[in-house]
């Protein structure tokens, strides 16, 4: 393995519970890893990486002076990792003002791209976000919608999200680039077979035992725990628990009949590609 696998994904959408599998099954130790210590870094949109490696602050930038330089910084990160890295970003795959890409080809040896029912992202994501349903439903069908960022001590860079449907899209449909995406429904009814493909397209090395064990160690219930006794570093302050549910179809006890129509109206046509909704937009899961 060499060079970078993206962790992508819309905010709420399993990539974290992802990098506790993989994190899990590089380390093949007979205890859980901890959730502050995972595969994958916290984002590839610190702050604090990119400082390191451009060697510029990026507090003294504009957005587009740091979109100039983060294909560089992702290079610089590929070329000085010797067994490859595998990088957590919620951005959407986007273009820089010098028409390259912001995640460098150069850098890229895939992207694992995980997609979830936009219904129960919008449950999770209000959540994470402490804001209304109603607010959190609005900010997904944005196509200028953005994670601002913060120029704070542990801060982020401002990321462009698109809207739900232009997020999944701008990464599955990206010609040339080596994507496998995996869908967190399936990751929670069929676990092994889902990772196991996860494990294969990284060119790691399939062991089904190990395969069993990161899934046992992973489980939605470990991390909540872990949680609960030592805290986690990604929580947002304001955010009672990151590890809340995680349950496929949450949605049904959360959502309104007017939030489901509105989600519906907004993305069914990337919700029926991926076997959210039916040819007559009933809903699958």
């Amino acid at each position: 393995m060499s060079g970078i696998y993206w962790l992508a994904s819309y905010p709420k959408s399993g990539n974290t519970w992802l990098r506790a599998l993989l994190t899990n099954y590089r380390r093949e130790s007979d205890e859980p890893a901890s959730i502050n210590e995972l595969e994958g870094g916290w984002t590839a949109s610190l702050r604090e990486t990119f400082d390191e490696c451009a060697g510029i602050e990026s507090a003294d930038l504009t957005r587009n002076q740091i979109e100039h330089y983060r294909p560089w910084v992702y290079e610089r990160l590929a070329a000085d990792s010797v067994d490859g890295l595998f990088l957590k970003i919620h951005d959407a795959y986007t273009y820089n003002a010098d028409a390259r890409p912001i995640f460098s080809n150069q850098a890229t040896a895939g992207a694992i791209y995980l997609i979830r029912n936009p219904l129960d992202v919008a449950v999770s994501y209000a959540h994470h976000r402490d804001e209304p349903v109603d607010k959190t439903i609005r900010a997904m069908s944005r196509n200028d919608a953005m994670v601002a960022g913060s120029d704070k001590p542990g801060g982020q860079l401002p990321q462009q999200l698109l809207s739900w449907s232009g997020h999944v899209c701008s990464w599955v449909d990206e010609p040339g680039l080596n994507v496998h995406v995996v869908r967190y429904e399936d990751m929670a009814r069929q676990p092994v077979e889902a990772f196991t493909g996860i494990v294969r397209f990284a060119r790691l090395i399939v062991d089904p035992g190990r395969v069993e064990k990161a899934i046992e160690f992973s489980r939605f219930e470990r991390l909540q725990l872990q949680e609960a006794v030592h805290g986690f570093t990604e929580k947002q302050p304001t955010a009672v628990s990151f590890f809340r549910q995680g349950r496929v179809g949450a949605w049904r006890e959360r959502l309104t009949e007017a939030h489901v129509g509105q989600l519906i109206a907004d993305h069914h046509k990337v919700m029926r590609r991926f076997g959210y909704l039916g040819p007559s937009d009933e809903i699958l899961c």
